[in-house]
């Protein structure tokens, strides 16, 4: 078998593309695998934040057109991009095991900043819980693959930004962490740290070879996570934050709701059995929004428009 990668181009996109290559060079059934970089429309629009121009989506979008002309047979995602519904046809067979799910501060700690402090983000959820605990600094948004990111920072453009501690990781950038934040501080985005692989859902042959790089606990908390957005009626933009980890055959999920200006948020978790995972989700999702999670993504959703 002959595995074709749809992948972005991004030097972090094209690692994770990279790592899956390797992973599946080591299969039996597999022959041969070849990248197919490409630049999507997430990648090509940097002057506008992803919450005006579509969300998170658009970095999958051309990959998938793609798969659909025949000229990929899979492409290989960040999970905290992908939308929480996948669009018709198309499946995610296998998810790998979780990086560092953090959120990483580049520049300066959170709490060293000094007050009326410039931070960089495009995240709606990093934004609200830098304001909830630092209200004080200014949060400015923020473009560009990681190196493009870093590059403003150090141009002075920003007292400190703020970018996922797995993907600095992977990119051998560790040195340039100032702080791994506590998800009890920052609590991370749904999928984070987490490499997805989508594929069309009736290529019976080639989901039977992903599905071997499969890792099951990844796939529990993945689950779960991104059916608490489904749940809330979230985009990738919205300014909420969940995750779950597990212990042994349990699970405990933990999500938030945070107004863009940190003036408001709401905070609750559920535990229960791994398995039941996306019914937990579902019902951490209602509470949330009995207690007036709506309102707050309505509101954001408004901010945005």
């Amino acid at each position: 078998m002959r595995v074709r990668i749809a992948t972005r181009e991004s030097e972090l996109a094209l690692w994770q593309a990279r790592h899956v290559a390797e992973r599946l060079d080591a299969l039996p059934e597999v022959e041969a695998v070849e990248l197919v970089p490409m630049t999507t429309k997430g990648d090509r629009i940097l002057d506008r934040t992803l919450s005006k121009i579509g969300g998170k989506g658009l970095f999958i979008k051309e990959l998938e057109v793609a798969m659909e002309a025949g000229e990929a047979d899979i492409a290989v995602h960040s999970m905290k991009d992908v939308p929480g519904e996948m669009p018709p046809g198309f499946a995610l067979p296998a998810v790998l095991e979780r990086e560092d799910p953090r959120d990483a501060m580049v520049g300066s700690t959170l709490e060293a900043l000094p007050e009326g402090a410039v931070v960089g983000t495009s995240s709606l959820r990093r934004q609200s819980q830098v304001l909830v605990r630092r209200p004080d600094v200014t949060v400015k948004p923020l473009r560009g693959n990681v190196q493009t990111r870093l590059g403003k920072l150090d141009a002075g453009d920003y007292d400190a930004i703020m970018l996922a501690a797995a993907g600095l990781k992977r990119l051998g950038l560790d040195g340039r962490i100032a702080e791994c934040v506590d998800p009890q501080v920052i609590l991370p985005a749904n999928g984070q740290g987490i490499v997805g692989i989508e594929c069309h859902e009736d290529r019976a042959d080639l989901i039977e070879v992903l599905r071997k790089l499969e890792h099951a606990e990844a796939r529990l908390v993945v689950a779960a996570e991104r059916r608490v957005g489904v749940a809330l009626g979230a985009d990738c933009h919205s300014p909420i934050a969940v995750y779950a980890t597990t212990a042994g055959e349990r699970i405990t999920i933990l999500a938030r709701v945070i107004a863009t200006d940190g003036s408001r948020m709401l905070e609750d978790s559920i535990e229960g059995a791994a398995v039941d995972g996306e019914s937990l989700g579902a019902t951490l999702a209602d509470r949330l929004l009995s207690a007036g999670a709506g309102e707050i993504l309505a509101a954001a959703e408004s901010a945005t428009a």
